[in-house]
């Protein structure tokens, strides 16, 4: 059983927000940037060693192949922005090729941003890192060091596929307004493939991926004086083919009560809450998604079995015709 903790951190009002709102509403959803606590990006970085989660690895070895090409196109001195950085585990293939200005890694997660941050410095001295903790999903300021140096966004581990096509199309905007006309773009997309190979890189043998789903509740105790039975739920992973995504929830397997910040709430049996969506995108569709929010697609890159793909991209100047 997963134990309940005293408050011991200054609540983010974000937060309660959409933890509130999310458990008020019909159906029951919380949005998946919550799961990065310290523990959650813990748990997500052990995800990604498992040998039923793909992206990684097949990611990691596009990155080995392919990043001489990213900086043979972008051109060498670009400040590199990795937009939900994590432990940055990717981001040295692409940094060793392409002679960056800067790197800004920007993560909601500050404590392990932190970490992650001076880890990675350690292998580049000669480079100026600057962590920014931010959710990268509002609007945000990049230090002013970098304020005149063209960018090179890098938004890797189909991070995107998160998202409803609406918020998808919003964040490239609102990417596209912080690294400006000239920027690029490198973006990982998951490419839709066998049902079976998609929900068990999202329902792992070992369980790993539950406990990052449940972690969510314990945060929840922890931060918002909730009064969650985190055992009372169980952990589920379901491919929904009408909107091409994986979808996680976590299920009530018995009638539950409880409070969150002194507000009561309840669940039947088998009811969820909608944690996180896992999108994946066909080519056509991932290249129609990036131009919606104001990036060019100007080169791709994908394994043999057609997986995964890394596409690069440019802030051109805006058009309102052909």
């Amino acid at each position: 059983m997963l134990r309940h903790e005293p408050p011991e951190v200054a609540v983010d009002a974000a937060f309660r927000h959409d933890v509130l709102a999310g458990f008020a509403t019909r159906p029951r959803a919380i949005p998946a940037r919550w799961f990065y606590d310290r523990a959650g990006s813990e748990l997500f970085e052990a995800i990604t060693d498992l040998p039923e989660y793909y992206p990684t690895r097949v990611e990691t070895g596009l990155l080995e192949k392919h990043s001489s090409d990213v900086a043979r196109i972008a051109g060498a001195g670009r400040a590199v922005v990795e937009f939900g950085s994590g432990s940055s585990v990717k981001t040295p293939h692409l940094l060793r090729a392409v002679s960056p200005a800067a790197y800004v890694p920007i993560d909601i997660s500050g404590e392990f941003l932190r970490a992650s941050s001076a880890e990675l410095a350690k292998g580049f001295p000669g480079l100026s890192v600057l962590p920014v903790e931010a959710d990268f999903m509002k609007p945000f300021a990049l230090p002013e060091a970098i304020a005149e140096t063209p960018k090179l966004g890098f938004f890797p581990g189909s991070t995107i596929g998160n998202m409803i096509a609406r918020s998808s199309v919003n964040l490239l905007r609102t990417m596209r307004e912080t690294l400006s006309t000239g920027a690029m773009l490198l973006i990982g997309m998951d490419r839709v493939k066998d049902e079976q190979i998609l929900t068990a890189a999202y329902d792992d043998a070992a369980g790993v991926t539950a406990r990052f789903n449940l972690n969510l509740l314990v945060r929840i105790n922890r931060e918002l004086g909730g009064t969650i039975p985190v055992e009372a739920f169980r952990h589920r992973a379901i491919w929904n083919d009408y909107y091409a995504r994986i979808e996680m929830h976590l299920e009530a397997v018995r009638d539950v009560g409880f409070t969150i910040d002194g507000q009561p709430f309840d669940l039947k049996a088998g009811e969820t809450i909608h944690t996180e969506n896992s999108h994946k995108y066909g080519p056509r569709d991932a290249r129609l998604l990036l131009r919606a929010g104001g990036w060019s697609p100007v080169a791709e890159w994908t394994d043999e079995a057609g997986q995964f793909a890394l596409i690069l991209a440019e802030a051109r100047a805006q058009r309102e015709a052909p």
